[in-house]
């Protein structure tokens, strides 16, 4: 009957693999059980990494430029291991399966980062002059690299796997819970939010003021509650069945392409393989030809015994092939936003320990320096509550448009991100002037106030709310309907090689400028160093950065439109 929602949800299916019933499954009650998991996984990923720095020199006795490299290391593996965690979901395990493993593989790894914080054995001795310190053995560093990629995998299992298990709560087919599923995206940035604020403030307090053993211990219990609690929701979900990984479709039209490359296309492309269902069909485009040619139907292509089953890795659809080039569409701004989680990598790390080196006390009470990150966590709260209460009215108001486009987006993030970088090469030169005129030791604060630091965080900050918002945007619409998972996992490598790149520069400016014995731009101690200059170099990158991402987002906005073009002329 017209009108009437169906009792069934078509693709999905409960906990006993039956059709997953309407009534019984769904909804905000499973979202919100899958939200409190995403909670856990930030505060315990975050927790560790705004404050991880100041352990590792403080605690370890590592260099500033070594920590600053443990920390980045960390966090980008944690989020190139999310394409891992997304192709044991698309290929073997599911989404839900994935979630509990990788949680608990976290929860072990939070476990054994108490444990080596809190034996003695586990750390070096404490010094009280530069001249008496003993940076950590290999064993030490070793059960606390094992701690970390610990972390690091259950995290990247994680992120990959519960922002699609809780839209697949969700029913797309249907208007009331499609509505429900925008504003689940928004609360699902929300509660990432407030897990890094909890991090930021509650765990680095405790860890400062109480203990790290103590801080990592209530990771490992809050995640063991959150699983749980996850697991409590089984019959209540609903379960997307396995569709097969994308990255395997790729490569099958990649292998095909390749193998056929010596055959000449034919010169109509109607004449290329086609079996999608007509609805799901992709229009032909000119575009990176070469790889039609895994669509050209040869001999030995389909089995000898059915002419119905054709071998995926000799023969893919026209469709396939398209959707492989929408993904390679992606690519020039996938590689023009890596930079800025470069410029963020700098808020989790030397941010942190420029706060260390200054006066922190306000009413009697030390700020943590980690706590500093708070700043920048609540320019993203503020800007999204900015950009949503106003600028997407006014929009509405005089374009009849939602906003701002997913590229304007991310053009604000990689400015904001550029003011940034230069906000703090000059905050860092009035630092370094204080140094200079009051030398300390290495226990005492310079007297220069810490919140000259919040210009920085918060452009930044503010630049994370577009740029994070924009590209998820971006890689979501633009990718193919069956690769959105894979289209995700593009967008987190941006921000895993984004802190590969900060360990490479780190690297790099540190073998440069520290030749001859000397203290280089990235000193031991920061305040024998120059990381007002790092902080200038980072600026000119950004600034080039931006300019070559101009002139990709055009070319991508040409291209959008000259498809869009096509597809009506053939439609006429």
């Amino acid at each position: 009957m017209e009108g009437k929602v169906s009792p069934i949800v078509a693709d999905a299916v409960d906990y006993k693999g039956s059709p997953a019933d309407r009534a019984k499954t769904g909804g905000w009650v499973p979202a919100a059980l899958i939200l409190g998991i995403e909670i856990c996984e930030r505060l315990s990923t975050m927790g560790i990494a705004v404050n991880l720095v100041t352990y590792l020199g403080g605690t370890m006795h590592l260099s500033s430029s070594a920590s600053a490299n443990v920390v980045t290391d960390f966090m980008g593996t944690s989020f190139l291991l999310c394409l891992l965690g997304g192709f044991l979901a698309d290929t073997f395990l599911g989404r839900f399966k994935t979630i509990v493993i990788f949680a608990s593989i976290q929860t072990l790894g939070t476990s054994a980062l108490a444990l080596s914080t809190k034996l003695p054995q586990l750390r070096p001795p404490p010094c009280h002059s530069s001249e008496n310190c003993k940076e950590a053995n290999g064993l030490q560093m070793g059960v606390l690299y094992l701690a970390l990629y610990l972390i690091a995998i259950g995290t990247g299992g994680l992120k990959s796997s519960v922002s699609g298990f809780g839209t697949d709560q969700f029913d797309e087919k249907n208007e009331q819970e499609k509505t429900q599923m925008a504003y689940f995206f928004n609360r699902f940035f929300f509660f990432i939010s407030l897990g890094t604020l909890m991090a930021c403030t509650v765990l680095v307090y405790i860890q400062d003021e109480v203990g790290r053993s103590w801080a990592y211990g209530i990771c490992s219990v809050s995640m063991f509650t959150a699983i749980l609690v996850l697991l409590y929701g089984t019959k209540r979900y609903r379960y997307k069945k396995s569709q097969g990984s994308p990255i395997v479709q790729i490569l099958q039209v990649i292998v095909g392409a390749i193998k056929k490359r010596r055959m000449n296309l034919p010169y109509d492309s109607g004449l290329l393989y086609e079996n999608t269902p007509e609805g799901s069909r992709i229009h032909h485009t000119d575009q990176f030809r070469c790889l039609d040619k895994a669509a050209i139907v040869a001999e030995g292509d389909f089995d000898k015994n059915s002419s119905n089953i054709r071998n995926p890795w000799n023969l893919c659809t026209l469709t396939r092939v398209e959707e492989v080039k929408m993904m390679i569409r992606l690519l020039p701004i996938w590689a023009t936003t890596i930079l800025f989680w470069t410029t963020y990598a700098q808020m989790i790390t030397f941010s942190v320990e420029q706060a260390s080196t200054m006066h922190r006390t306000v009413a009697g009470f030390k700020i943590p320096a980690g706590c500093l990150t708070v700043f920048f966590v609540l320019a993203i709260l503020l800007t999204c509550a900015f950009y949503d209460c106003l600028i997407i009215p006014l929009c509405k108001k005089w374009k009849g448009t939602p906003g701002f486009t997913d590229l304007q987006r991310i053009a604000l993030g990689l400015a904001l991100s550029t003011l940034g970088m230069a906000a703090a090469a000059v905050f860092e030169v009035k630092r370094l002037s204080v140094a200079k005129n009051h030398p300390v030791s290495t226990s005492e604060t310079l007297p220069i106030s810490v919140f000259i630091l919040i210009p920085q965080f918060f452009l930044v900050g503010s630049g994370e709310a577009f740029i994070y918002t924009g590209q998820l945007d971006f890689f979501i619409t633009r990718s193919p309907k069956g690769m959105k998972t894979m289209s995700t996992g593009l967008f987190l490598t941006t921000l895993s090689l984004g802190f590969f790149m900060s360990s490479l520069l780190v690297s790099i400016v540190k073998k440069v400028t520290g030749h001859n014995g000397g203290n280089g731009w990235l000193a031991n101690n920061i305040n024998n160093g120059r990381l007002d200059l790092f902080y200038g170099l980072l600026t000119v990158l950004c600034s080039v950065n931006f300019v070559v991402y101009l002139v990709c987002a055009a070319w991508c906005k040409k291209e959008k439109v000259q498809s869009m073009a096509k597809v009506e002329m053939e439609k006429c």
